[in-house]
């Protein structure tokens, strides 16, 4: 630490050995600066400030239906990215700056300046924006914010409208598409309905439901035609003899002989007699009504075996064939082949569609995968129409709400005005800063001139600079002549360090007096 603060020493005791120096270029450059700082132009500037409403009342009745971007995002781009180099070309023709341009190198030039001093900000949080240009001459940059400003608007109009047009025109495009997509669709979802029309059934069952209601109904037909050919085959037995004949011949016709019809009824009475008496006594009115209707069955067999039997004898020859039992027993062996006929009929067409609906379960998988597929493709195709349809309306809804009212109302609250004063340059601060710097140059070339001419001032930094041994040093004590003369020469040096801020001091009290004085 003492090293370095020997070392700043050194360094300060050399620069002040050439402080005249420092002063001359101190002098120098600040006179140049204030010179350069006094013959700056002076910049006007012209500003405007436009508020964007987005607060439209058409907005929330038509949510839902039209699209409605987002207005303060659109906005917000169109204010970053309106300083391009076309909309700075159309601002050159339209504030008349084009008319003092030589060559392309000079509106080259202009255009480059005009997008480093044109600037647009958001003020606050409201859209509300400023735009502002800064010139010598305020009707110029008065002219070059009223272009900026009609730019502004006129492509946000523009940008609304072209992405309108753009957004139906791509949207009519897929709409096309689409449609022919749904008709390819639905004529293969067609032909293959044509092909497996035995697959489409009204009554809401699949392929097992109506398998197993066929075999339930083809195993009640075998079952009722098995029972059919056993009745016929029992009619053939009686008809050929295999069973006893109903008509016995002469001494067969006795008392115990059968008679169906008349059996089956006597029959029936004594099982009603057997229930009666298990409830009523003998002499119950139901019970003697009972045997008496048995009594007078009994007797009425008696006498159809009687006639039956004069009738054999009167007719010994008669064949068995001219008995209407067996004339009755011939046409029920008739309606039974015909019952048999008609349910062997019916069980071939059970069989054969058993066999079609088998074969059509065996396939079945393959046929309602193609159709799921089919399906799929024609709802997705159907789905995307629907939907592309219905943002075509929305899009059209859209353009039309553009054109009854604006969604985004642009209004100038501040129409393009010059400053009557000049805004730059802040010439009180480049004196100060000419000052400082003056000083620093000063300083700077002092410091140069130490460098190249050095001087040691001790022993030490003799020895460490040559590398040679030391013997001694030899102090100058000044006399009283010299004494005067470093003292002058202190008071020159200060009487130019005062007198060099007194100057620019003063010329800052000019500058702001006549600014006031302006205002």
């Amino acid at each position: 630490m003492d090293e370095i603060l020997r070392q700043g020493l050194a360094t300060l005791r050399a620069v002040w050995q050439h402080r005249r120096l420092g002063m001359l270029v101190a002098w120098v450059v600040g006179a140049i600066a204030a010179g350069v700082i006094l013959r700056i132009p002076d910049k006007y500037e012209a500003s405007a400030r436009v508020f964007v409403d987005t607060q439209s009342i058409l907005k929330p009745l038509m949510a839902g239906l039209a699209v409605q971007p987002n207005v303060e995002q659109q906005v917000m781009m169109l204010s970053r990215t309106l300083i391009s180099r076309p909309n700075v070309e159309k601002l050159i023709r339209m504030a008349d700056l084009d008319l003092n341009l030589k060559n392309k190198a000079d509106q080259e030039a202009q255009i480059e300046r005009l997008t480093k001093t044109l600037t647009i900000q958001s003020v606050g949080r409201d859209n509300l924006y400023s735009i502002s240009y800064r010139d010598s001459e305020p009707a110029k940059a008065q002219r070059v914010v009223q272009a900026l400003v009609s730019i502004f608007v006129e492509s946000s109009l523009g940008d609304k409208r072209k992405d309108t047009d753009s957004a139906r025109k791509f949207i009519d495009d897929q709409i096309r598409n689409y449609e022919s997509k749904l008709q390819e669709a639905e004529n293969r979802l067609k032909e293959f309905k044509l092909r497996n029309v035995d697959l489409q059934t009204g009554d809401g069952k699949n392929s097992v439901d109506r398998l197993s209601e066929l075999t339930t109904l083809l195993s009640t037909s075998r079952l009722a035609l098995r029972e059919a050919e056993n009745s016929r085959d029992a009619l053939k037995r009686q008809i050929i003899g295999e069973d006893p004949v109903l008509l016995p011949d002469n001494h067969g016709l006795d008392a115990g002989a059968s008679l169906p019809e008349i059996d089956g009824r006597i029959e029936a009475q004594k099982r009603n007699l057997d229930t009666l008496l298990q409830r009523y006594t003998e002499q119950h009115p139901d019970v003697v009504g009972a045997r008496r209707l048995i009594k007078d069955l009994e007797e009425q067999k008696r006498q159809e075996l009687a006639a039956r039997k004069k009738y054999a004898a009167a007719n010994p020859g008669a064949s068995v064939s001219n008995n209407p039992v067996f004339q009755q027993l011939k046409v029920s062996l008739a309606e039974s082949e015909a019952n048999v006929a008609s349910l062997r009929a019916r069980v071939s067409e059970y069989e054969s569609r058993y066999k079609r609906s088998v074969d059509m379960l065996k396939t079945q998988p393959l046929l309602e995968a193609e159709y799921s597929q089919l399906n799929r493709d024609y709802e997705i195709h159907k789905k995307n129409y629907e939907q592309l349809v219905t943002r075509r309306e929305s899009a059209e809804l859209s353009g039309d709400l553009e054109s009854a009212g604006s969604i985004a109302d642009f209004r100038l609250i501040d129409p393009p005005r010059a400053s009557p004063n000049p805004v730059a340059p802040n010439r009180l601060l480049l004196l100060s800063v000419g000052l400082i710097g003056s000083l620093c140059a000063g300083f700077v070339a002092a410091f140069l001139a130490s460098q190249i001419q050095p001087v040691f001032f001790d022993g030490k930094a003799l020895r460490e600079i040559t590398g040679l041994t030391l013997l001694g040093t030899v102090s100058l004590i000044p006399n009283e002549t010299r004494q005067q003369k470093e003292r002058a020469s202190l008071y020159r040096f200060l009487s130019a360090l005062i007198g060099l801020v007194v100057a620019y001091g003063t010329g800052m009290a000019m500058l702001y007096f006549l600014s006031q004085r302006v205002a």
